[in-house]
C-alpha cells in the first residue's frame, strides 16, 4: 500500500495549546513504524482540484489571509500560519495522487497522512481546524476526472463531517455515510439530513456508547447502504478522536474497533480504498489507532 505525507505539513503551525498541532505528525509516524508501506511525497495540489468543491472567491480569500508571520484566525478554532496554505495544498495533492494510484490499479489501498484536516470545511467556510474539503475533492476527482459512476465516502471521525456533507450534498454519484457522536460539535448530522438525492446517511452515536454500539450501527445501517450502493472506490475520512482517551469527545472506542471497522470497509469497492487523516488529538491514542487502521490497509493492499 501507499502512504502519502510531506514535511510541509509541519509548516502548518497552530497556537500553543491548540489540539490540532504539529506533534500529531510524530504520533502518526509512530503508528506507521514497522508497517510495510511505500512512502510517497504529497505533490503540491493544483488549485483546479480545490475548485472542484470550493468557489474561486473562497480559495482567494484563504490564500490572501495567510500571514507573513504569527497567526491569522479564520474562525474560533481555525488558524493560518505562514506555512498553512502550502500544507493544505499538499493535502489536496496527496488525495489526488492517492485516488489516481488506486483507481489506476497501481495500488489497492492508500493513506494520506496530512494536515490540516478537511471534513469540516464547507463550500465557503473554513471551520473546525479545516481549510479545504480534501476527501470530497478526492471523490469529485474520481468521478469527474476518472469517470467512475459511483463512489462512497465513509467518515468515522467522532465529529460529523459537515463540510463533506455540504460539498457532496447535490452529488448523486457519491454516497456519504457518517457515524459521529451527538450531541457534539458542529451540531449537524441528524438522520433526517439525507442529501439532495437521498445519498447521505447520518448515524449519530451516544456519548459513552463504545465500540459495540458502533459495530451494531455499521452492521445495521452503513454496511447495507454500501452494499446497495456498489461503489467503485471507497474513501475514508479517518478521524481517530472517537478513541477512549481522546480529550475532545467520548465515544470510548479502542484500537481494535478501528481495526475491525477498517477490515469490514475493505470488503467494499473491490477493496479499492483511499483513507485520509482527519482528527485524533491524544497522541498515544492517535499512534495506536493509526497502527490499527493502516495495518489493516497494508494487509488488505498486498
Amino acid at each position: 500500500m501507499l502512504v502519502y505525507t510531506h514535511e510541509a505539513f509541519r509548516g502548518h503551525v497552530t497556537p500553543p495549546g491548540h489540539p490540532e498541532r504539529v506533534e500529531r505528525l510524530a504520533a502518526v509516524e509512530r503508528g506507521l513504524a514497522g508497517l510495510q508501506v511505500e512512502r510517497r511525497a504529497c505533490p503540491l495540489g493544483d488549485e483546479a482540484e480545490v475548485l472542484r468543491c470550493h468557489p474561486a472567491g473562497y480559495l482567494a480569500r484563504v490564500k490572501a489571509a495567510v500571514p507573513s508571520e504569527g497567526w491569522a484566525q479564520l474562525d474560533g478554532d481555525t488558524f493560518l500560519s505562514p506555512g498553512s496554505f502550502e500544507a493544505a495544498m499538499r493535502a489536496v495533492g496527496g488525495i489526488r495522487a492517492a485516488v489516481d494510484a488506486v483507481v489506476s490499479g497501481e495500488a489497492r489501498t492508500a493513506f494520506v497522512a496530512g494536515r490540516p484536516p478537511g471534513h469540516h470545511a464547507e463550500r465557503e467556510t473554513a471551520m473546525g481546524f479545516c481549510l479545504f474539503g480534501t476527501v470530497a475533492i478526492g471523490a469529485k476527482r474520481a468521478l469527474d476526472h476518472h469517470g467512475l459512476k459511483r463512489v462512497a465516502v465513509v467518515d468515522f471521525d467522532v465529529h460529523h463531517g459537515n463540510g463533506t456533507q455540504d460539498l457532496l450534498w447535490d452529488e448523486g454519484r457519491c454516497l456519504f455515510a457518517s457515524t459521529h457522536q451527538m450531541p457534539l460539535y458542529p451540531g449537524t448530522g441528524r438522520p433526517e439530513e439525507r442529501g439532495a438525492q437521498g445519498q447521505v446517511l447520518n448515524v449519530p452515536l451516544r456519548e459513552g456508547s463504545g465500540g459495540r454500539a458502533m459495530r451494531e450501527a455499521y452492521e445495521r445501517l452503513v454496511f447495507p447502504a454500501l452494499e446497495a450502493w456498489e461503489p467503485e472506490l471507497l474513501l475514508i475520512s479517518a478521524g481517530f478522536d472517537a478513541h477512549a482517551d481522546d480529550p475532545l469527545a467520548g465515544l470510548e472506542w479502542q484500537p481494535e474497533d478501528y481495526a475491525w471497522l477498517t477490515e469490514r470497509l475493505c470488503d467494499f469497492a473491490g477493496g479499492r480504498v483511499v483513507s485520509s487523516l482527519e482528527g485524533g488529538y491524544d497522541l498515544d491514542a492517535l499512534a495506536a489507532s493509526v497502527a490499527a487502521h493502516v495495518g489493516v490497509l497494508e494487509e488488505r493492499g498486498r
